[in-house]
């Protein structure tokens, strides 16, 4: 049986490279790992961390296509980030002017979370540890 260790990375593809940049590393708090601008491509690869875990590649492209989000499509559907606590981060949300959705429990799990969009509109999610 194939024996997979963990998710190594999670690929994004931005249409507005120093507004993912700026929201990524400053609203969210990723540390960059890596920076390269491979002209070639006239494309921008950014490598995104977490404490130590290497975990966002963030890749800029000229005109990428727009990816559909609503009505949810096929696919990968949200990416989701683990916090210990739903109530701060949320106000912290708020203060950042970010527009989320509401608050809410898991009906099977009891735990809060709440979504919200990144640059553009990828559905991320906050969920409570």
């Amino acid at each position: 049986m194939l024996k997979i260790n963990k998710i190594h990375h999670i690929a994004i593809i931005c249409s507005n490279y120093e507004v993912s940049k700026k929201f990524y590393t400053e609203i969210l708090g990723f540390t960059i790992q890596q920076e390269v601008y491979r002209k070639e491509r006239d494309s921008y690869k950014l490598d995104l961390a977490l404490g130590n875990n290497y975990c966002i590649e963030l890749f800029s492209f000229p005109d990428p296509p727009a990816r559909i989000s609503r009505p949810e499509a096929a696919g990968l559907r949200h990416l989701a980030f683990e916090v210990d606590s739903i109530e701060e981060t949320f106000k912290y949300f708020q203060s950042q002017n970010i527009k989320t959705e509401p608050v809410r429990t898991d009906e099977f799990t009891g735990k809060k979370f709440f979504f919200f969009e990144d640059p553009d509109n990828l559905p991320l999610e906050f969920y409570e540890k």
